[in-house]
Formats: C-alpha cells, sequence, structure tokens
C-alpha cells in the first residue's frame, strides 16, 4: 500500500537535500574568471616554409629569400620616411662668422653633437642602399642562370622583386629632392674635421664616399643600373615583372591607391632600367616581349602620380630619360604637353555618383533580403555561391573607396606637379579662395 506523502513533507525532504554532503575532491574557494583574448595574425611572413618538404622542397629556398627580401622592403620605407621628413637641422645651428670668432671652438663641438645622430642616420641609409642592390642583383642573377630560366616563379615573388624596384625609384627621388641632407652632412664634416673627429684613413674615406652619394643625383639608379647590365639575360626577368605589372593595372587587380601608383612607377622605372647600353626595350617591344602602346596609353592617362607622401613624378621622365628614346620619340603619346582628363574630377562626379548609386542600391537590396524580410538563413545553410556573392559585393565597395580615394590623391597632381611643399600650399590655398569648382567635388567625395 503506497504511503500517502502531503505536498508539505515533500518540500521538506527537498530542502534536506541541500544539507548532504556532497565531496568531489574540488575547492571551496573559486577564483575570478580570466578573458582569454585570441588575435590572428595574418602577417606570417612565410614561417611556414618548412613545410615544403620532398618533390617541392625547392620552395622552402624561395619563401625563404621572399622572407628576408620583405624586411628589407619594411627597413626601405623605414628610410624613406627619414628622407620625407628630413628638415634642415644646420640652418637652426649657429653659424662661425670668422676664424677669429672666441667661441668657435664651442660652436663647432655642439655642432657635432647635434649632428652626428644625423649623419650616422645617412651613413646607415648608404649601406642600406648598396646591400638593397647587391641582393637584388644576386636573386636577378640567381633567377637568370640557364639552369633556373625554366623553373616556375610565382607571382607573388615577381611582386615582391617589382617593389624593389619601386622602393629604388622612391629612394632615389626623396635623396635627390631633399637639399637639406646636403647641407647637413657638409656641416658636420666641416665641424668634425676642423676638430680632427675624423682622423683615421677609414673614417676620411667613409665621409667622403658618403659625400660623393648625397651629391651625385640619381646615384642609386645609376648603380642598380651598372650592376644589372653585367648579367646576362637580365632584362627578359624585368620584362616579366613589367609585364604582370601591366596585366594587375590593365584588370585592376589592386586594391589600394598605393598599389596602383606602385605598379605605373614600376613600368616607368623598369622601362629605364631596361633600356640601356646592353638591352634595347624597342627590339623587346618589335619580339612581343613587351607591349609599350598599352604603357603609353597608361601614362597618357595617368601623367603623374605620388611618389611619396605629397611628392609627386612625372611617370614620362623614366621614358624621356631612357638611352634609346630621341631616336623613338615619335612612338610616345605619353611625353606631350597635353594634360589628362584624369585631373579633371569635375568630370569625372558623374560616374561617381552613379557607381556610388549603383553599389548603395545593391547593398541595400541585400540587407533588406537578408535583415527586414527575414529571409535569411543560418551562416552554416548558405552555399558556395551565395557567400561568393557577398564576397564579390564586399570588394566591390573595397575597389569603388580605393578608386574614389585614388581620383582625390591623383588631382592634386596636376598642372605643373610642383614639388615644393610651399608652392603646393599656395597652389591649394588658390584653389580654395579663387572659388574653383574642383573643390565642391572634392568636398563632396570626402
Amino acid at each position: 500500500m503506497t504511503a500517502q506523502v502531503t505536498l508539505e513533507d515533500a518540500l521538506s525532504n527537498v530542502d534536506l537535500l541541500e544539507e548532504l554532503p556532497l565531496p568531489d575532491q574540488q575547492p571551496c574557494i573559486e577564483p575570478p574568471p580570466s578573458s582569454l583574448l585570441y588575435q590572428p595574425n595574418f602577417n606570417t611572413n612565410f614561417e611556414d616554409r618548412n613545410a615544403f618538404v620532398t618533390g617541392i622542397a625547392r620552395y622552402i629556398e624561395q619563401a625563404t629569400v621572399h622572407s628576408n627580401m620583405n624586411e628589407m622592403l619594411e627597413e626601405g620605407q623605414e628610410y624613406a620616411v627619414m628622407l620625407y621628413t628630413w628638415r634642415s637641422c644646420s640652418r637652426a645651428i649657429p653659424q662661425v662668422k670668422c676664424n677669429e670668432q672666441p667661441n668657435r671652438v664651442e660652436i663647432y663641438e655642439k655642432t657635432v653633437e647635434v649632428l652626428e645622430p644625423e649623419v650616422t642616420k645617412l651613413m646607415n641609409f648608404m649601406y642600406f642602399q648598396r646591400n638593397a642592390i647587391e641582393r637584388f642583383c644576386g636573386e636577378v642573377k640567381r633567377l637568370c642562370h640557364a639552369e633556373r630560366r625554366k623553373d616556375f616563379v610565382s607571382e607573388a615573388y615577381l611582386i615582391t622583386l617589382g617593389k624593389f624596384i619601386n622602393m629604388f625609384a622612391v629612394l632615389d627621388e626623396l635623396k635627390n629632392m631633399k637639399c637639406s641632407v646636403k647641407n647637413d652632412h657638409s656641416a658636420y664634416k666641416r665641424a668634425a674635421q676642423f676638430l680632427r673627429k675624423m682622423a683615421d684613413p677609414q673614417s676620411i674615406q667613409e665621409s667622403q664616399n658618403l659625400s660623393m652619394f648625397l651629391a651625385n643625383h640619381n646615384k642609386i639608379t645609376q648603380s642598380l643600373q651598372q650592376q644589372l647590365e653585367v648579367i646576362p639575360g637580365y632584362e627578359e626577368l624585368l620584362a616579366d615583372i613589367v609585364n604582370l605589372c601591366v596585366d594587375y593595372y590593365e584588370n585592376k587587380m589592386y586594391l589600394t591607391p598605393s598599389e596602383k601608383h606602385m605598379l605605373l612607377k614600376v613600368m616607368g622605372f623598369g622601362l629605364y632600367l631596361m633600356d640601356g647600353s646592353v638591352s634595347n626595350i624597342y627590339k623587346l617591344d618589335a619580339k612581343k616581349r613587351i607591349n609599350l602602346n598599352k604603357i603609353d596609353k597608361f601614362f597618357k592617362q595617368l601623367q603623374v602620380v605620388p611618389l611619396f607622401g605629397d611628392m609627386q613624378i612625372e611617370l614620362a621622365r623614366y621614358i624621356k630619360t631612357s638611352a634609346h628614346y630621341e631616336e623613338n620619340k615619335s612612338r610616345w603619346t605619353c611625353t606631350s604637353s597635353s594634360s589628362s582628363p584624369q585631373y579633371n574630377i569635375c568630370e569625372q562626379m558623374i560616374q561617381i555618383r552613379e557607381d556610388h548609386m549603383r553599389f548603395i542600391s545593391e547593398l541595400a537590396r541585400y540587407s533588406n533580403s537578408e535583415v527586414v524580410t527575414g529571409s535569411g538563413r543560418q551562416e552554416a545553410q548558405k552555399t558556395d555561391a551565395e557567400y561568393r556573392k557577398l564576397f564579390d559585393l564586399s570588394l566591390q565597395g573595397l575597389q569603388l573607396l580605393s578608386q574614389w580615394s585614388a581620383h582625390v590623391m591623383e588631382v592634386v597632381c596636376a598642372g605643373q606637379a610642383v614639388e615644393s611643399s610651399k608652392e603646393k600650399q599656395l597652389m591649394y590655398l588658390n584653389v580654395i579662395f579663387v572659388g574653383c569648382e574642383g573643390i565642391f567635388p572634392l568636398v563632396e567625395l570626402a
């Protein structure tokens, strides 16, 4: 016979369960919860290169070299920033008026104290460009070897070599533009010689080498071209790099404005390096090895591009200064003085507004289908085609933002492509206060 249990007794029995000891070998005091933060690092710089084994073991070598070259590119970027931000230190230091000046020793000592760290940076820059040229030419020589010509070279590796070419062009132009670098070194050298800081022959020789390096315009370009021309078949590798840049630019396989302008600079500087005493770019064009007509069209559309920061460079200058330009001058249209419509942002605003409206409409349609109408499904239920469509939409938005940013960066390169910052500020003030119509599209894009 089943015993009758009241509700009160049942609740009392349940409350008694709390008093039962349940040893589980766990401490009674719990530590406070600690949060774990996971941060992915996609910039591995080929740290997994040792995974290439057996049949593709040669890629270990290429990945290792690729990694080291990326590190050298980062160092070159630091030297480019150093040159771009360089301001004259010697102008702020009191100058010695005459040899009988009583405090001239103190002035020279302070001059050496202030300028010695800066001159050390310049010395390291000279060593860096020398090592970078040797490293680049060593890779070109290795890839141009008869046993290596049949090996496959990845596009990423060729683009890295193209970035090296761009780095040499940027560093050389920045060195040419900065007269304050030469003035600071001259002031330091004058003070150091008076104080007999450079007594040993090695220091004197290094100081002389630095003076010649800073004084000679296009010194980096000349050294690079001289070392390349002794490598058999170097023009074939440079042609591959230039053709790859042409393909990337033509098919818009770039994302940021800096990548776009880098491709153009590599085309121009690459042609300059190929057109020398050993190679002729017009013979390569006749053999269909390169396509000069395409490059001419690109340079005609965009004649001046940002070099670094607010400094610009004319792309046609690489063509004008090449070795065989004079006898082939008629083949180029980009060297004429006519201005490009690329710099008239007012004419491009119609297309920019249409692209903006089309993308916003597509984005709103997708957002409505996913959120507003509630037709969105779980992420795991989407097909590869739907993910691909979403990826293409995101990429299109990033490309449009990059394209509009490039328009703003390129429009300030128009006119006479002024290189002086003071002249450029006057040009900007003239645009604003005179009331040029181009200022309104700039504000609209911003």
